[in-house]
């Protein structure tokens, strides 16, 4: 992955979920949970190495994602490369979780954007508008 301004290009959407920090990492590592509020995912395990990839159609065009696990903290991060098959780019998206009472706030970080081609499909307000969907689509399920 490419380092050089990472963390100025970095998307980051902060949420505040009224769910323990176990129930959201359940949600945010379970296949069976994933697949109701995230993608639909042949397989997933939270563990450092494992490879997965989903397939998403999006305006006539389909995007099939390839990402690897990369970090696991148990009930407080997992991150994960993302790419696109046949495209150039790497990127990494990094879920947090902290405890705040009995609440969990949650803070998903996706950065590398600016190795990805320099099309309209990979537009940053693209991502912007997937994550805080992809966001809300977990408050939803965890409600």
């Amino acid at each position: 992955m490419t380092k050089t301004n990472d963390l100025a290009g970095a998307i980051i959407v902060e949420r505040t979920f009224d769910a323990s920090v176990g129930r959201v990492w359940t949600a945010l590592t379970n296949v069976n949970e994933m697949r109701q509020w995230y993608f639909d995912l042949k397989d997933f395990m939270p563990e450092v190495g494992f490879e997965f990839e989903f397939v998403v159609q999006h305006e006539g065009k389909t995007y099939h994602h390839l990402c690897k696990v990369t970090e696991v903290i148990p009930q407080q991060k997992i991150a994960y490369t993302w790419r696109y098959k046949g495209e150039p780019g790497d990127s990494l998206v990094t879920f947090e979780l902290l405890p705040d009472g009995d609440k969990t706030k949650l803070r998903l970080t996706h950065e590398g954007l600016e190795t990805f081609p320099k099309t309209p499909a990979y537009a940053r307000k693209n991502f912007e508008a997937g994550w805080k969907g992809i966001a809300s689509e977990l408050e939803k399920f965890l409600q």
